[in-house]
């Protein structure tokens, strides 16, 4: 007969329920679990950062496809982006451990196959987490230069300050996340409720501020004209347009990895990663709307000598201090979101240090004593980010790098369990009480079948032949593959010796295997 996990209603599980969860995956817990459905949707929220983020990524948007491929581009690319949130949603239900897509991968792979499967999630869902609030607080340092820029003319940047600037946001955020949970809780539901309004505000700001003659453009060039930005044809330039919302809504997968700290986590983890997918692309695609309506010229948002686009059509379509107030929305909210980005990261990395897969693990998989929170998971990743920050000097397209980084790494490793859920593991896959029923595997395919045609997509540069060159080609491929080579040629060189998966400290019971509670709460059979 079929593994099938026997559910009680919430009234009727006990309080150590969580904990019986938990056990069955191989883990005891050692976390307090003071998230909810709601702080936890806070946090998924506030890494999503819609305004930020949408300002962080104009030019993947519009500068790739003109107002169309915005609009469009959007669209499309939340279809497939809802079918990779609903199919880990699923898989958080089943396994929800702070570990999330490292450890389904090592459960779901085929036999022998397990650490191989883990070593590539957990280094790939890594490398995204740990390049998020780096590439937000560069957006978020270069938005505040622009606004001394906008206030003294004769004040122009330089790259050390913007390092500078970015290096100090991930030191506060970092003694932020280095909190007890509760107060994480706290602070990021503060955050997540900023950034909401913050988006409703902008929304019903610029068009009714909009100072333009005429004030929108007219429907048929917002919706039909394509402004190719880049050297492909006008298809490929709209898949490239989707960049922007892969890299703004890579977050989705944080209450996977809060899991261990939420309670009722079989449940509320997987709806508060599809309530975040669906309520951050609404928003995200009004914003994409008000955007398209509104701008005057596309080529002067992007060629203006403030160096950050957002900054530039805000001063374009309202006045000077409307424009600064929105702007100072959008930096509040980026500030939010990297804390956010900080916190999700620490919980990846402490759960990948706890069963060994970087050097000095044992001391990245210390949970501090006072705080319950995993520390030094914290400042080792403020470290990592710092070193990317330093991408800076390297010049603009090469910083630039981490945006599209960040989105294949993230949904990489989102792809490897969810298609051995589909392709590997199939009907055995022992389902948690939130589920997708028979339209799991249709959903699975068609979020598989995305990151595979989007991963080629998010390495393209936008010039093509004699006109590339250094200074614009796409770094991406050598920013991600680069570190992801090096990872593997560890597996197969050392680390296969000693790296067996996940180091559970209890017996699991996944795909068949047989476990029977003492109290007749949860039984698999």
């Amino acid at each position: 007969m079929e593994p099938v996990l026997q559910q009680r209603t919430e009234d009727e599980l006990p309080v150590n329920h969580d904990e019986k969860v938990l056990l069955s995956l191989g883990y005891k817990q050692e976390f307090k679990r003071e998230f909810s459905l709601w702080s936890a949707f806070c946090v998924s929220f506030a890494v999503l950062g819609l305004l930020p983020s949408f300002a962080s990524t104009l030019f993947y948007g519009m500068g790739s496809a003109g107002t169309a491929g915005m609009i469009w581009g959007w669209i499309i690319a939340m279809v497939f982006i809802q079918c990779v949130a609903l199919s880990l949603a699923e898989l958080c239900s089943s396994m929800p451990t702070s570990g999330g897509l490292y450890y389904a991968s090592a459960v779901l792979a085929p036999p022998g196959w397990g650490p191989v499967a883990a070593w590539a999630t957990g280094w790939s869902s890594w490398i995204g987490q740990v390049t998020a609030a780096p590439s937000v607080n560069y957006a978020v340092a270069a938005m505040i230069l622009a606004v001394l820029s906008i206030a003294d003319p004769n004040f122009e940047s330089k790259n050390y300050q913007l390092f500078l600037l970015a290096t100090f946001l991930m030191i506060v955020q970092s003694c932020l996340s280095s909190m007890p949970t509760k107060w994480i809780a706290v602070f990021n539901s503060l955050g997540s409720s900023f950034n909401m309004v913050a988006v409703i505000v902008v929304i019903i700001l610029i068009p009714t501020a909009a100072v333009t003659d005429p004030k929108f453009r007219p429907t048929h060039q917002v919706w039909s004209d394509i402004e190719n930005g880049t050297d492909f044809p006008n298809g490929i330039a709209i898949l490239m347009s989707f960049t922007g919302a892969m890299w703004a809504m890579s977050g989705f997968d944080a209450p996977f990895h809060l899991s261990e700290e939420c309670a009722v986590a079989d449940v509320a983890s997987p709806r508060a990663i599809v309530l975040t997918s669906a309520i951050g692309g609404m928003f995200g695609w009004v914003l994409q709307v008000v955007v398209a309506y509104t701008v005057i010229d596309i080529e002067a948002v992007f060629e203006s000598d403030l160096g950050q686009p957002w900054a530039t059509y805000l001063l374009q379509v309202l006045p000077m201090k409307t424009g600064l107030a929105a702007l100072a929305l959008t930096i509040i909210a980026g500030f939010s979101m990297g804390q956010g980005c900080m916190v999700a990261a620490s919980r990846v990395t402490y759960a990948y240090a706890r069963d060994g897969c970087f050097p000095m693990s044992k001391y990245w998989a210390k949970v501090n004593k006072v705080t319950k929170t995993p520390v030094n998971a914290v400042w080792f990743n403020c470290l990592v980010g710092v070193l990317l920050c330093c991408l800076i000097f390297a010049g603009q397209v090469t910083v630039l790098a981490i945006f599209s980084v960040g989105a294949i790494a993230c949904f990489v490793a989102f792809a490897i369990p969810i298609s051995l859920r589909v392709f590997v593991v199939g009907s055995r896959f022992r389902r948690g009480p939130w589920h997708l029923g028979h339209f799991g595997k249709p959903v699975g395919v068609a979020a598989v079948g995305f990151v595979a045609l989007m991963v080629p997509i998010l390495c393209l540069p936008t010039n093509t032949g004699g006109s590339l060159n250094s200074s614009n080609m796409n770094w991406t491929s050598l920013v991600y593959g680069a570190p992801m080579l090096v990872a593997l040629l560890w597996f197969a060189v050392d680390a296969h010796k000693w790296f067996k998966g996940p180091k559970v400290n209890a017996k699991h019971a996944m795909i068949g295997q047989v476990i029977k509670e003492l109290e007749g709460q949860a039984e698999i059979y």
